[in-house]
Protein backbone atom coordinates (compact mmCIF):
# COMPACT_ATOMS: atom_id res chain seq x y z
CA UNK A 1 0.00 0.00 0.00
CA UNK A 2 2.90 2.77 0.75
CA UNK A 3 4.73 1.54 -2.17
CA UNK A 4 1.50 2.17 -4.60
CA UNK A 5 1.34 5.60 -3.07
CA UNK A 6 5.17 6.37 -3.83
CA UNK A 7 4.09 5.48 -6.93
CA UNK A 8 1.45 7.46 -7.24
CA UNK A 9 3.84 10.63 -6.15
CA UNK A 10 6.29 9.96 -8.65
CA UNK A 11 4.00 9.77 -11.35
CA UNK A 12 2.49 13.10 -10.36
CA UNK A 13 5.87 14.70 -10.47
CA UNK A 14 6.49 13.33 -14.01
CA UNK A 15 3.56 14.39 -15.50
CA UNK A 16 4.23 17.87 -14.03
CA UNK A 17 7.77 17.83 -15.67
CA UNK A 18 6.26 17.11 -18.77
CA UNK A 19 4.08 19.46 -18.62
CA UNK A 20 6.61 22.30 -18.15
CA UNK A 21 8.61 20.92 -20.39
CA UNK A 22 9.27 24.13 -23.76
CA UNK A 23 6.74 23.60 -26.17
CA UNK A 24 8.37 23.03 -29.82
CA UNK A 25 9.28 26.00 -31.41
CA UNK A 26 10.15 24.57 -35.20
CA UNK A 27 8.04 24.93 -37.82
CA UNK A 28 5.25 21.91 -36.67
CA UNK A 29 5.44 19.20 -39.36
CA UNK A 30 1.72 19.26 -39.88
CA UNK A 31 -0.57 22.14 -41.60
CA UNK A 32 -3.55 23.85 -40.76
CA UNK A 33 -5.60 22.32 -43.43
CA UNK A 34 -4.41 18.53 -42.23
CA UNK A 35 -5.43 20.09 -38.85
CA UNK A 36 -9.40 20.90 -40.45
CA UNK A 37 -8.98 17.58 -42.02
CA UNK A 38 -8.76 15.73 -38.89
CA UNK A 39 -12.13 17.62 -37.26
CA UNK A 40 -15.95 16.14 -38.44
CA UNK A 41 -17.08 18.91 -40.18
CA UNK A 42 -20.17 18.66 -38.23
CA UNK A 43 -17.57 20.83 -36.00
CA UNK A 44 -17.83 23.93 -37.55
CA UNK A 45 -21.44 24.32 -38.00
CA UNK A 46 -23.34 27.09 -36.29
CA UNK A 47 -26.71 26.70 -35.40
CA UNK A 48 -28.72 29.83 -34.28
CA UNK A 49 -31.33 27.61 -31.84
CA UNK A 50 -28.46 26.04 -30.10
CA UNK A 51 -26.14 29.04 -29.52
CA UNK A 52 -29.48 30.70 -28.18
CA UNK A 53 -30.37 28.10 -25.71
CA UNK A 54 -27.02 28.58 -24.06
CA UNK A 55 -28.21 32.37 -23.88
CA UNK A 56 -31.29 31.47 -22.03
CA UNK A 57 -29.58 29.32 -20.27
CA UNK A 58 -26.85 31.47 -18.57
CA UNK A 59 -29.94 34.38 -17.84
CA UNK A 60 -32.29 31.87 -16.70
CA UNK A 61 -29.42 31.54 -13.80
CA UNK A 62 -28.20 34.92 -13.80
CA UNK A 63 -31.83 36.25 -12.69
CA UNK A 64 -32.73 33.63 -10.57
CA UNK A 65 -30.32 34.29 -8.27
CA UNK A 66 -30.79 38.09 -8.70
CA UNK A 67 -34.46 37.11 -7.39
CA UNK A 68 -33.82 34.95 -4.90
CA UNK A 69 -31.01 37.54 -3.24
CA UNK A 70 -33.18 40.70 -3.43
CA UNK A 71 -36.43 38.46 -2.31
CA UNK A 72 -35.13 36.40 0.36
CA UNK A 73 -31.62 37.90 1.90
CA UNK A 74 -33.41 40.62 3.71
CA UNK A 75 -35.74 38.11 5.33
CA UNK A 76 -32.44 35.81 6.33
CA UNK A 77 -31.44 36.15 10.20
CA UNK A 78 -28.98 38.95 10.42
CA UNK A 79 -25.48 36.61 10.74
CA UNK A 80 -26.50 34.30 7.44
CA UNK A 81 -26.51 37.70 5.35
CA UNK A 82 -22.67 37.50 5.68
CA UNK A 83 -22.78 33.86 4.25
CA UNK A 84 -25.69 34.40 1.88
CA UNK A 85 -23.56 37.70 -0.33
CA UNK A 86 -20.78 35.86 -0.97
CA UNK A 87 -22.48 32.96 -1.98
CA UNK A 88 -24.22 34.80 -4.54
CA UNK A 89 -21.90 36.86 -5.90
CA UNK A 90 -19.77 33.69 -6.46
CA UNK A 91 -22.47 32.30 -8.04
CA UNK A 92 -23.44 35.65 -10.28
CA UNK A 93 -20.21 36.14 -11.25
CA UNK A 94 -19.39 32.55 -12.71
CA UNK A 95 -22.31 32.87 -15.04
CA UNK A 96 -22.10 36.26 -16.08
CA UNK A 97 -18.23 35.08 -16.95
CA UNK A 98 -20.59 32.85 -19.33
CA UNK A 99 -22.65 35.65 -20.60
CA UNK A 100 -19.17 37.23 -20.91
CA UNK A 101 -17.76 34.02 -23.24
CA UNK A 102 -20.97 33.98 -25.26
CA UNK A 103 -20.60 37.62 -26.18
CA UNK A 104 -17.07 36.95 -27.11
CA UNK A 105 -18.47 34.01 -29.79
CA UNK A 106 -20.61 36.61 -31.30
CA UNK A 107 -17.54 39.36 -31.55
CA UNK A 108 -15.71 35.56 -33.57
CA UNK A 109 -18.55 35.18 -35.89
CA UNK A 110 -19.10 31.86 -33.75
CA UNK A 111 -22.74 31.84 -32.44
CA UNK A 112 -24.98 31.86 -35.93
CA UNK A 113 -24.18 32.34 -39.49
CA UNK A 114 -25.82 35.99 -39.29
CA UNK A 115 -23.17 38.30 -38.84
CA UNK A 116 -25.82 41.07 -37.86
CA UNK A 117 -27.40 38.64 -35.27
CA UNK A 118 -24.29 37.79 -33.82
CA UNK A 119 -23.14 41.67 -33.43
CA UNK A 120 -26.66 42.50 -32.18
CA UNK A 121 -26.64 39.50 -29.53
CA UNK A 122 -22.51 40.49 -28.56
CA UNK A 123 -22.98 44.11 -28.44
CA UNK A 124 -26.49 43.71 -25.75
CA UNK A 125 -24.38 41.21 -23.83
CA UNK A 126 -21.15 42.43 -23.44
CA UNK A 127 -22.60 46.12 -23.35
CA UNK A 128 -24.59 45.01 -20.10
CA UNK A 129 -21.34 43.96 -18.67
CA UNK A 130 -19.72 47.52 -19.43
CA UNK A 131 -17.62 46.05 -22.50
CA UNK A 132 -16.97 47.91 -25.61
CA UNK A 133 -17.95 45.46 -28.08
CA UNK A 134 -17.08 46.37 -31.19
CA UNK A 135 -13.89 47.94 -29.87
CA UNK A 136 -12.37 44.58 -28.33
CA UNK A 137 -13.90 43.05 -31.25
CA UNK A 138 -11.84 44.71 -33.44
CA UNK A 139 -8.56 44.64 -31.19
CA UNK A 140 -9.20 41.49 -30.42
CA UNK A 141 -9.37 39.92 -33.51
CA UNK A 142 -5.98 41.59 -34.26
CA UNK A 143 -4.39 39.48 -31.06
CA UNK A 144 -5.37 36.23 -32.92
CA UNK A 145 -3.61 37.63 -36.27
CA UNK A 146 -0.81 38.23 -34.34
CA UNK A 147 -0.46 35.73 -31.20
CA UNK A 148 2.64 34.94 -29.61
CA UNK A 149 4.36 38.12 -31.30
CA UNK A 150 6.60 40.09 -29.49
CA UNK A 151 6.16 43.29 -31.72
CA UNK A 152 2.16 42.94 -33.11
CA UNK A 153 0.22 40.81 -30.63
CA UNK A 154 -2.33 43.35 -28.50
CA UNK A 155 -2.41 41.84 -25.18
CA UNK A 156 -0.42 40.24 -22.18
CA UNK A 157 2.31 41.20 -24.60
CA UNK A 158 5.83 39.95 -21.82
CA UNK A 159 9.11 42.33 -22.36
CA UNK A 160 12.34 41.60 -22.14
CA UNK A 161 14.82 41.91 -19.57
CA UNK A 162 15.93 45.42 -20.32
CA UNK A 163 12.59 46.96 -21.08
CA UNK A 164 11.12 45.90 -17.59
CA UNK A 165 10.31 48.85 -15.00
CA UNK A 166 13.02 49.85 -12.76
CA UNK A 167 10.57 48.62 -9.49
CA UNK A 168 9.93 45.46 -11.33
CA UNK A 169 12.68 43.86 -8.68
CA UNK A 170 11.17 45.15 -5.38
CA UNK A 171 7.44 43.29 -6.21
CA UNK A 172 9.29 39.91 -7.02
CA UNK A 173 8.72 38.47 -3.56
CA UNK A 174 5.69 37.02 -2.06
CA UNK A 175 3.98 40.21 -0.83
CA UNK A 176 5.10 41.88 -3.94
CA UNK A 177 3.31 39.08 -5.85
CA UNK A 178 -0.06 39.43 -4.15
CA UNK A 179 -0.18 42.83 -4.27
CA UNK A 180 0.81 42.72 -7.83
CA UNK A 181 -1.99 39.87 -8.64
CA UNK A 182 -4.57 41.42 -6.85
CA UNK A 183 -4.06 44.79 -8.65
CA UNK A 184 -4.36 42.64 -11.72
CA UNK A 185 -7.11 40.91 -11.02
CA UNK A 186 -9.25 43.20 -9.45
CA UNK A 187 -8.45 46.50 -11.93
CA UNK A 188 -6.52 44.73 -14.93
CA UNK A 189 -9.12 44.75 -17.64
CA UNK A 190 -10.79 48.05 -17.11
CA UNK A 191 -6.76 49.44 -17.12
CA UNK A 192 -6.56 47.65 -20.12
CA UNK A 193 -9.66 48.91 -21.69
CA UNK A 194 -8.80 52.60 -20.73
CA UNK A 195 -5.50 52.98 -20.93
CA UNK A 196 -4.07 50.03 -22.75
CA UNK A 197 -2.01 48.72 -19.51
CA UNK A 198 -0.48 45.66 -20.51
CA UNK A 199 -1.74 45.72 -24.44
CA UNK A 200 0.94 46.54 -27.42
CA UNK A 201 2.53 49.44 -27.17
CA UNK A 202 1.44 52.31 -29.50
CA UNK A 203 3.22 55.50 -30.42
CA UNK A 204 0.81 57.66 -28.73
CA UNK A 205 -1.97 56.80 -26.02
CA UNK A 206 -4.06 54.05 -26.73
CA UNK A 207 -7.89 53.27 -25.67
CA UNK A 208 -10.47 51.15 -26.11
CA UNK A 209 -13.57 54.35 -26.14
CA UNK A 210 -11.41 56.33 -28.23
CA UNK A 211 -12.84 56.13 -32.15
CA UNK A 212 -9.37 58.04 -33.10
CA UNK A 213 -7.26 56.39 -31.53
CA UNK A 214 -4.20 54.02 -33.15
CA UNK A 215 -5.89 50.76 -32.10
CA UNK A 216 -8.28 51.38 -34.80
CA UNK A 217 -8.50 52.40 -38.87
CA UNK A 218 -10.49 55.43 -40.47
CA UNK A 219 -13.15 52.90 -41.52
CA UNK A 220 -13.66 51.39 -38.05
CA UNK A 221 -14.30 54.95 -35.91
CA UNK A 222 -18.36 54.15 -36.26
CA UNK A 223 -18.20 50.86 -34.70
CA UNK A 224 -16.31 51.85 -31.72
CA UNK A 225 -19.18 55.26 -31.51
CA UNK A 226 -21.65 52.28 -31.85
CA UNK A 227 -19.25 50.56 -28.77
CA UNK A 228 -19.38 53.70 -26.94
CA UNK A 229 -23.07 54.33 -27.32
CA UNK A 230 -23.66 50.90 -25.76
CA UNK A 231 -21.50 51.08 -22.66
CA UNK A 232 -23.48 55.23 -22.23
CA UNK A 233 -26.56 53.28 -22.68
CA UNK A 234 -25.72 50.49 -19.64
CA UNK A 235 -24.07 53.40 -17.94
CA UNK A 236 -27.65 55.27 -18.25
CA UNK A 237 -29.43 51.63 -16.92
CA UNK A 238 -27.30 51.33 -14.10
CA UNK A 239 -26.95 54.88 -13.13
CA UNK A 240 -31.24 54.84 -13.04
CA UNK A 241 -31.36 52.17 -11.10
CA UNK A 242 -28.88 53.29 -7.94
CA UNK A 243 -30.88 56.27 -7.88
CA UNK A 244 -33.92 54.31 -7.62
CA UNK A 245 -32.74 51.31 -5.19
CA UNK A 246 -29.47 52.82 -3.60
CA UNK A 247 -26.05 52.80 -4.56
CA UNK A 248 -24.88 50.20 -2.09
CA UNK A 249 -28.20 47.88 -3.37
CA UNK A 250 -26.22 48.35 -6.84
CA UNK A 251 -23.19 47.47 -5.86
CA UNK A 252 -24.04 44.45 -4.29
CA UNK A 253 -26.17 42.90 -6.66
CA UNK A 254 -24.35 44.00 -9.71
CA UNK A 255 -21.29 45.51 -8.98
CA UNK A 256 -19.46 43.04 -7.00
CA UNK A 257 -20.55 39.73 -9.28
CA UNK A 258 -18.91 42.43 -12.43
CA UNK A 259 -15.68 42.51 -10.56
CA UNK A 260 -15.39 38.89 -9.81
CA UNK A 261 -16.14 38.66 -13.80
CA UNK A 262 -13.19 40.61 -14.58
CA UNK A 263 -10.70 39.24 -12.39
CA UNK A 264 -12.25 35.37 -14.36
CA UNK A 265 -11.44 37.24 -17.64
CA UNK A 266 -7.79 38.47 -16.45
CA UNK A 267 -7.47 34.90 -14.93
CA UNK A 268 -8.35 33.38 -18.13
CA UNK A 269 -6.58 35.17 -21.00
CA UNK A 270 -3.26 35.48 -18.73
CA UNK A 271 -3.06 31.89 -17.88
CA UNK A 272 -3.88 31.02 -21.78
CA UNK A 273 -1.13 32.23 -22.39
CA UNK A 274 1.41 32.39 -20.00
CA UNK A 275 3.17 29.62 -19.20
CA UNK A 276 6.67 28.16 -18.77
CA UNK A 277 6.74 25.90 -21.60
CA UNK A 278 5.27 28.54 -24.52
CA UNK A 279 7.38 30.32 -26.33
CA UNK A 280 7.44 33.74 -27.89
CA UNK A 281 8.77 35.31 -31.39
CA UNK A 282 10.15 38.20 -32.75
CA UNK A 283 9.48 38.93 -36.41
CA UNK A 284 12.46 36.90 -37.60
CA UNK A 285 10.53 34.16 -36.37
CA UNK A 286 7.00 34.37 -36.50
CA UNK A 287 4.43 33.12 -38.16
CA UNK A 288 0.65 32.63 -37.36
CA UNK A 289 0.73 28.98 -36.98
CA UNK A 290 3.37 28.73 -34.44
CA UNK A 291 2.06 31.61 -33.12
CA UNK A 292 -1.55 30.13 -32.37
CA UNK A 293 0.28 26.97 -30.66
CA UNK A 294 1.61 29.49 -28.32
CA UNK A 295 -0.96 29.10 -26.60
CA UNK A 296 -2.25 26.27 -23.76
CA UNK A 297 -5.23 24.75 -22.59
CA UNK A 298 -6.07 24.64 -18.33
CA UNK A 299 -8.65 22.84 -16.11
CA UNK A 300 -11.24 24.42 -14.12
CA UNK A 301 -12.93 21.70 -13.07
CA UNK A 302 -16.86 22.75 -12.91
CA UNK A 303 -15.80 25.91 -14.32
CA UNK A 304 -14.78 24.71 -17.52
CA UNK A 305 -18.92 23.74 -18.51
CA UNK A 306 -19.68 26.98 -16.72
CA UNK A 307 -17.72 29.11 -19.03
CA UNK A 308 -18.75 27.21 -22.13
CA UNK A 309 -15.42 25.47 -22.61
CA UNK A 310 -13.19 28.75 -22.99
CA UNK A 311 -10.65 27.09 -20.91
CA UNK A 312 -9.54 24.35 -21.56
CA UNK A 313 -10.10 24.05 -25.38
CA UNK A 314 -8.35 27.54 -26.00
CA UNK A 315 -5.58 25.70 -28.55
CA UNK A 316 -8.25 24.85 -30.92
CA UNK A 317 -10.35 28.27 -30.36
CA UNK A 318 -7.30 30.09 -31.32
CA UNK A 319 -6.52 27.66 -34.63
CA UNK A 320 -10.18 27.60 -35.59
CA UNK A 321 -11.74 30.62 -34.00
CA UNK A 322 -15.27 30.96 -35.81
CA UNK A 323 -16.28 27.26 -34.35
CA UNK A 324 -19.03 27.26 -32.14
CA UNK A 325 -17.79 26.49 -28.59
CA UNK A 326 -20.34 23.54 -28.16
CA UNK A 327 -17.96 21.83 -30.54
CA UNK A 328 -14.72 22.78 -29.52
CA UNK A 329 -14.15 19.81 -27.40
CA UNK A 330 -14.80 17.09 -29.75
CA UNK A 331 -12.43 19.30 -32.09
CA UNK A 332 -9.91 19.52 -29.53
CA UNK A 333 -9.96 15.50 -29.40
CA UNK A 334 -9.64 15.36 -32.76
CA UNK A 335 -6.69 17.20 -33.60
CA UNK A 336 -4.56 15.97 -30.39
CA UNK A 337 -2.69 13.27 -31.71
CA UNK A 338 -1.56 15.25 -34.63
CA UNK A 339 -0.63 18.62 -32.70
CA UNK A 340 1.58 15.50 -30.13
CA UNK A 341 4.32 18.23 -28.49
CA UNK A 342 2.79 21.30 -29.54
CA UNK A 343 -0.11 20.98 -27.87
CA UNK A 344 -0.03 22.36 -24.08
CA UNK A 345 -2.39 21.08 -21.80
CA UNK A 346 -1.82 21.81 -17.85
CA UNK A 347 -4.03 20.71 -15.28
CA UNK A 348 -2.71 22.49 -12.41
CA UNK A 349 -5.76 24.66 -10.34
CA UNK A 350 -6.11 27.62 -11.86
CA UNK A 351 -5.01 29.50 -8.31
CA UNK A 352 -1.72 27.49 -8.03
CA UNK A 353 -1.21 28.20 -11.33
CA UNK A 354 -1.56 31.64 -11.18
CA UNK A 355 0.63 32.66 -8.47
CA UNK A 356 3.24 29.40 -10.38
CA UNK A 357 3.59 31.70 -13.29
CA UNK A 358 3.29 34.93 -11.51
CA UNK A 359 6.58 33.84 -9.80
CA UNK A 360 8.32 31.96 -12.89
CA UNK A 361 7.42 34.17 -15.73
CA UNK A 362 8.51 37.91 -15.17
CA UNK A 363 9.98 38.74 -18.45
CA UNK A 364 11.32 37.00 -21.53
CA UNK A 365 14.82 36.52 -23.61
CA UNK A 366 16.31 34.28 -26.37
CA UNK A 367 18.59 31.37 -25.09
CA UNK A 368 22.15 32.33 -24.76
CA UNK A 369 24.56 30.29 -27.35
CA UNK A 370 20.97 28.93 -28.96
CA UNK A 371 21.11 29.18 -33.07
CA UNK A 372 17.92 31.05 -33.29
CA UNK A 373 17.91 34.53 -31.60
CA UNK A 374 14.09 35.11 -32.23
CA UNK A 375 12.19 32.80 -29.64
CA UNK A 376 11.96 33.84 -26.73
CA UNK A 377 11.51 31.96 -23.19
CA UNK A 378 9.91 33.14 -20.08
CA UNK A 379 12.28 33.78 -16.68
CA UNK A 380 11.82 34.14 -13.30
CA UNK A 381 15.15 35.93 -11.96
CA UNK A 382 15.78 39.69 -12.39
Amino acid sequence: MGAGAQMTVVNKSEEQKATLQRVPHTKPPFTLSQLKKAIPPHCFQRSLFRSFSYVAYDLFFAFLFYYIATSYFHLLPHPLSYFAWPIYWTLQGCILTGVWVIAHECGHHAFSDYQWVDDTVGLVLHSALLVPYFSWKISHRRHHSNTGSLERDEVFVPKPKTKMPWYSKYFNNPPGRVLTLLVTLILGWPLYLAFNVSGRPYDRFACHYDPYGPIYSVRERLQIYISDAGIFAATYVLYSAAMAKGLAWLVCVYGVPLLIVNGFLVTITYLQHTHPSLPHYDSSEWDWLKGALATADRDYGVLNKVFHNITDTHVAHHLFSTMPHYHAMEATKAIKPILGEYYRFDGTSFYKAMWREAKECIYVEPDEGAPSKGVFWYQKKL
